[in-house]
């Protein structure tokens, strides 16, 4: 098949099923890969790396002994970031992390002065039963193309989420955050001493889950953590 047959193809899948922007959902042009090139254009950068301090730091101070963090993008409501991070969730559309963990993981290479090194990528975890209900981790293809990105192992066997826990709204901040330090674990995988471990997590809203999954990894001896997450509330 050449090029031409091949583009007539595609124009005629193109009109039977269209593709849709995630981000809008009007249809896609040629060219156009998951956002349309308006949304691509209006996206909440924070333009957050690893080389300086920044507003994503300053959420964990005095709470864990976090080494680096930073988010991709802002999150609002009924935003684009929103839908993105919907469809990501709920509808199975993997794709999008891996669009963002490619464009993410770029821009943190890239960073200047980045003097990161890090040896272990490892998602925030699922309660089997949710992993089960879902069929996999939204957070799983963002963090693979980070670990590619940073030439660092991507491991989603180190940590266990134990509880399946439910909203936890109605709590006070106390009960909440003795909740989320029972939630997770370290499972019977070796996590070696020393090890530079990168945290990665879909929004970062309080900070509470990934405190958590921080506080359970610095556990071993000398393993130092940093967090990256596809965006951040304001």
């Amino acid at each position: 098949m050449n090029s031409r047959q091949s583009n007539i193809l595609n124009d005629i899948n193109t009109i039977l099923l269209p593709k849709l922007c995630f981000g809008c959902n009007v249809r896609l042009n040629r060219g156009e890969h998951l956002l349309c090139t308006l949304c691509r254009n209006q996206l909440p950068l924070t333009d957050f790396d690893f080389s300086e301090e920044n507003r994503v730091d300053r959420i964990f101070y005095g709470r864990a002994d976090i080494k680096n963090a930073a988010a991709f993008l802002y999150y609002t409501e009924q935003g684009i970031v929103q839908n993105m991070i919907h469809y990501l969730k709920y509808k199975n559309q993997e794709p999008i992390g891996i669009f963002l963990g490619d464009w993410f993981g770029q821009c943190l290479k890239d960073a200047p002065s980045a003097t990161f090194d890090f040896d272990m990528v490892i998602p925030v975890p699922l309660h089997r039963r949710k992993f089960r209900k879902r069929g996999y981790n939204q957070v799983a293809a963002f963090g693979k193309r980070l670990a590619f990105h940073l030439d660092a192992e991507y491991r989603e066997d180190i940590l266990v989420k134990k509880i399946n826990s439910r909203t936890q709204t109605t709590k006070s901040r106390f009960s909440r955050w003795q909740a989320n330090n029972e939630l997770f674990g370290l499972s019977d995988a070796i996590l070696p001493e020393g090890t530079s471990v990168l945290l990665v997590d879909d929004v970062i809203t309080t900070g509470a889950t990934l405190e958590a999954c921080a506080n359970t990894l610095l556990q071993v001896p000398r393993v130092s953590v940093s967090i990256a997450a596809m965006a951040v509330v304001p």
